[in-house]
């Protein structure tokens, strides 16, 4: 008996099937963004987040701490740092903005090691004393301090995050930094980072 031709076959490649199961879901996907990098495990390692009484993850940031409010910084703290750590520095920055780069709206580093939290309303100034020592740097409004949520109307949920580094030095920084200096000088001190996350949209 002579077999037919199976039809779905009869322009396939000789070894493009191979092809196939050498390169398994090549299709162009962007790479994988890298891990967070977390403290080492161990037995009495706890992980390092960070969280805010304000507002409860991924939901609503209340009026008061966006531009439509009293624009003041919602209260933060922070918990299982890594046990080398020197200082912190967060970024608070919009990916959502329709902007080439998230929109930057605080900036707030050489947060000594002994620091677990930020109160609210912390004052716009650049170089703090109380109620923490810190320095503060430049956002996307070129002004210093923090500036609250205020997305174009009807543009949709807009993602804050609240992202928080553990570094391994204390870096020998001068306030009014932008967001690349200070992401540029904070390679390779690294030892872990946490993020909170609220939206808002109008």
């Amino acid at each position: 008996m002579i077999k037919k031709e199976n039809p779905k076959w009869r322009f396939l490649v000789p070894g493009i099937g191979l092809l196939f199961l050498i390169l398994p879901g090549c299709k162009g996907e962007k790479a994988p963004s890298p891990a967070i990098p977390q403290p080492e495990k161990g037995a009495d390692a706890v992980r390092f987040t960070i969280q805010s009484s304000a507002f409860a993850a991924n939901s609503p940031i209340p009026q008061k701490y966006t531009e439509d409010g009293k624009d003041v910084s919602p209260e933060l703290s922070w918990t299982g740092s890594p046990p080398a750590v020197q200082e912190y520095a967060l970024i608070m920055d919009d990916p959502d903005a329709p902007t080439p780069q998230p929109w930057v709206h605080w900036i707030i580093y050489k947060i000594p090691a002994a620091v677990t939290s930020l109160p609210e309303a912390m004052p716009a100034d650049h170089r703090l004393t109380a109620p923490v020592q810190a320095l503060q740097g430049l956002n996307s409004w070129n002004t210093v301090g923090y500036r609250g949520p205020a997305p174009p109307r009807g543009h949709g949920v807009h993602h804050y995050h609240f992202k928080l580094y553990a570094l391994d030095a204390e870096l020998d920084l001068s306030a009014g930094l932008d967001k690349l200096s200070l992401l540029k000088a904070m390679e390779g001190h690294i030892l872990a980072q946490t993020e909170w996350i609220g939206t808002y949209q109008r």
